[in-house]
């Protein structure tokens, strides 16, 4: 056996590092995090100094005692874990499990070697210069999952007591959980309000262009000055007859940069919104790029490391990227220099590079046939981003001309051309909501210049509320917040989907219920945890530990003294103090008692406070006056397990038919038959496909022998065969970006068929 063993946290990365170091090397795989804290209360003990009871995790017992046996027949163990703080934990872990087993004689080295990029340069680099195991950094985690406890072990069991079982909450699940609801509050409280704009159709030669009034009788006009139809009908009435003559031209030249290569934020927000990923999908992506694959014959990482929030790229990249430049593009678009980035986000760690190729020269389509679709596309945009950084700025030429019609209006026309495209030809960044229109380009225009009056034209707007939050906006938030690190949103967002704290309709967070009667409790309750600027500054505290500015046993103290006290005086709240809201308004069935919001399994509901003795209900948001007070009968049927009368009923979502014996008899159906697709089911082969309903109301398919298949598909499905790899069945996905596709849905296999392609702008704005 090798004397040399080298530990890392993923079996596919050993894999790629054996093709570098050789038989002189022994390889193996913590899989990821070998000890935790105990999952009972009691594991953090603020009494003692926050002393930890770790045990080793159970589903990675088998791999820690491979690394137990593998050390007592090595003489040099090399530690390389991921390069950040958790893999700094998870090395010093195993250093703990080794020390336990008094393996840590004076016969053997434990060193960490650290490496960014999975290429034989680096890794070789790496052992020929390791160093001891940073203390600080372990401690920064520590410290890190010691808050997290605390926090998920005494507010979690508040949650079950006073709303129901099974809730949690977090250092920084709650505050993004508010982030949602706070702008669901907004949504809900804004009052949409009328403007209308003016606008003027002319040309000039065969170019036609339009204009927009922006002065009126000497004054400039703000966004509710023309405020209804009647006072833009009176100013469309004043211009009518006048003559156009340009007033003035103004022309400027404009330049635009580059965005920045990738951080793990900015890379997520990317994902979601190119490429239509979920966070968490576009890091295991990411993950796998890193950890290296075999490129025709050569195994080897395609990326840098994906948990970063620096922008800096490497000397040697930088040297690399701007001789691809020279190589591929005219001179014009290699700048003089390189480009340099600076952080913007909060608590940044610049240690590490930006997110980037491991090699410029390895292009996407040079790996594409041994990428899987996923792959390729992430590894093609972080290419894309990383050339594009180095890559000279466009340039515009802009020109403003005021327009005046009569002597009261001055209309304004404004246009751009480009002039260079430098990194736009290889790379445009998306944004999360509205894009803005690309402007007009105009003809030639002059001072004195008459310009015919084609028509003169009001346009109706209102003002719209504030978007809700995707996940690229919500990742976006989060950072500029200072909430969590980046390399944790991802978990973030998933534990707020899996909590049911939150929906995605049209891939944008909905609260549920039981998100916003759980964010009321923290908010009300708990103001300063989940307070953006404390949870910011609690992760301020964090950064310092990890430089040894800072002692962690007295952050996580000073945290704990004023939580703890919290959570005590909180215990006494009753469970109607924080799911009920007592409504001004008297029961209609009993007569004595007040209404309440309540929360049920299903969501909030409107219930008479003296329940159970009164039982009336209704539907949050129907009329007092048409909620009825006794339940609509099923004619000419029973309950088919016990016979009882059938009832139409309404839950969370949506009218569906119970037994009236509810909770003796738990029976209950859909109030109407789901539509049969006809598409044999793929899987069984003896079932069909058949169109359901999710919890939240989104269509999918399903085999209708459930729960013997549990075949589904989110795409309508067509009874056609996949070309590539030769599955039964294809669907059909519709999208803005892509229009109407044929794809298989066996993931792995990646066939799309185009079918129609997206529709015009024109053509949306006509439809809208």
């Amino acid at each position: 056996m090798p004397a040399n063993l080298l530990i890392v946290e993923s079996p596919s990365k050993a894999k790629t590092l054996l093709k570098y170091l050789g038989k002189d090397f022994q390889i193996l795989a913590s899989y990821g995090h070998v000890r935790g804290l105990v999952r009972k209360d009691g594991s953090v003990d603020p009494e003692n100094d926050f002393k930890m009871k770790y045990q080793v995790i159970e589903r990675n017992k088998k791999h820690v005692d491979a690394l137990v046996a593998a050390v007592k027949e090595s003489t040099n163990i090399f530690l390389a874990t991921d390069p950040d703080r958790e893999g700094e934990a998870i090395s010093w872990h195993i250093m703990e499990i080794l020390r336990s087993k008094k393996l840590l004689t004076a016969s053997r080295t434990f060193k960490r070697v650290v490496f960014h990029e999975i290429t034989e340069t680096a890794v070789l680099n790496a052992v020929a210069n390791p160093r001891d195991i940073d203390s600080d950094l372990v401690n920064a985690q520590q410290a890190r999952s010691a808050l997290d406890y605390l926090v998920g072990f005494n507010l979690s069991p508040l949650l079950w007591r006073k709303v129901r079982s099974g809730l949690s909450a977090g250092r920084v699940q709650s505050p993004a959980l508010r982030l949602i609801c706070e702008r669901e509050i907004e949504i809900r409280a804004f009052t949409s309000q009328e403007y209308w704009s003016v606008h003027l159709d002319t040309h000039q030669g065969r170019s036609k262009f339009g204009a927009k009034l922006t002065q009126w009788q000497g004054k400039k006009l703000e966004q509710f000055d023309i405020p209804d139809t009647g006072t833009q009908e009176r100013i469309l009435d004043a211009l009518s007859g006048q003559t156009a003559e340009i007033q003035a031209v103004d022309k400027k030249k404009k330049s635009r940069s580059a965005a920045a290569p990738f951080t793990t934020s900015t890379l997520q927000q990317e994902a979601v919104r190119k490429l239509g990923m979920t966070t968490d999908r576009a890091m295991r992506t990411a993950q796998q790029l890193y950890e290296g694959m075999s490129i025709g014959g050569e195994t080897v990482g395609l990326i840098t490391y994906m948990r970063t929030d620096s922008v800096a790229l490497a000397n040697d990249a930088l040297d690399e990227i701007r001789s691809y430049i020279g190589e591929k593009f005219e001179k014009e678009y290699l700048p003089n220099s390189p480009v340099i980035f600076k952080n913007k986000a909060k608590n940044a760690q610049e240690a590490h590079e930006a997110i980037r190729p491991t090699s410029i020269y390895r292009s996407p389509d040079a790996v594409k046939a041994y990428l899987t679709a996923d792959q390729f596309k992430l590894y093609q945009m972080i290419w894309k981003r990383t050339l594009a950084s180095q890559i000279a700025a466009a340039k515009f030429d802009t020109v403003a001309v005021d327009i005046a019609v009569g002597p009261d209006a001055i209309f304004r026309a404004t246009g751009q051309t480009l002039v260079f495209p430098g990194f736009i030809a290889v790379y445009q960044e998306d944004t999360d909501d509205e894009e803005e229109e690309d402007e007009a380009r105009l003809p030639v225009l002059n001072v004195g210049d008459k310009l015919p009056v084609d028509k003169l034209s009001g346009e109706q707007h209102f003002t719209q509320p504030p978007p809700r939050f995707t996940e690229a906006s919500l990742v976006k938030s989060l950072e500029e917040f200072g909430i969590g690190r980046p390399s944790t949103y991802a978990s973030t967002i998933k534990t707020l989907k899996d909590r049911e704290y939150v929906i995605l309709d049209k891939k944008r967070f909905t609260p549920t219920d039981t998100g916003e009667v759980v964010n009321k409790f923290l908010t009300e309750h708990f103001t300063q945890y989940v307070d953006y600027n404390f949870t910011a500054k609690l992760e301020d505290k964090l950064d310092e530990i990890s430089t040894g500015k800072r002692d962690w046993i007295p952050v996580l103290a000073d945290f704990w003294k004023g939580f703890h006290k919290q959570c005590e005086e909180k215990a006494g709240l009753s469970r109607k103090e924080v799911t009920q809201e007592e409504m001004d308004e008297d029961c209609p069935k009993c007569g004595v008692a007040k209404l309440a919001i309540r929360l049920g399994k299903r969501g909030r509901f409107i219930g008479c406070t003296t329940y159970p003795e009164c039982d009336y209900t209704r539907n949050l948001g129907d009329d007092a006056d048409t909620a009825p007070t006794e339940p609509e009968v099923v004619p000419d049927r029973t309950c088919p397990k016990c016979e009882s009368a059938l009832h139409i009923k309404v839950g969370r979502y949506g009218k569906f038919i119970g037994c009236s014996a509810y909770p003796k008899c738990k029976h209950i159906e859909p109030l109407e038959k789901p539509r049969d697709t006809g598409v044999e089911c793929p899987e069984c082969k003896k079932g069909s496909l058949i169109e359901r309903k999710s919890r939240y109301g989104k269509l999918f398919y399903s085999c209708n022998t459930y729960p013997d298949c549990k075949y589904a598909t989110w795409n309508p499905p067509i009874a056609e065969c996949c070309p590539q790899c030769k599955w039964p069945v294809m669907t059909i996905k519709v999208t803005k970006r892509r229009g109407t596709e044929k794809v298989c849905p066996q993931k792995e296999c990646g066939y799309v068929e185009v079918i129609e392609g997206p529709a015009p702008k024109a053509e949306k704005a006509e439809a809208e």
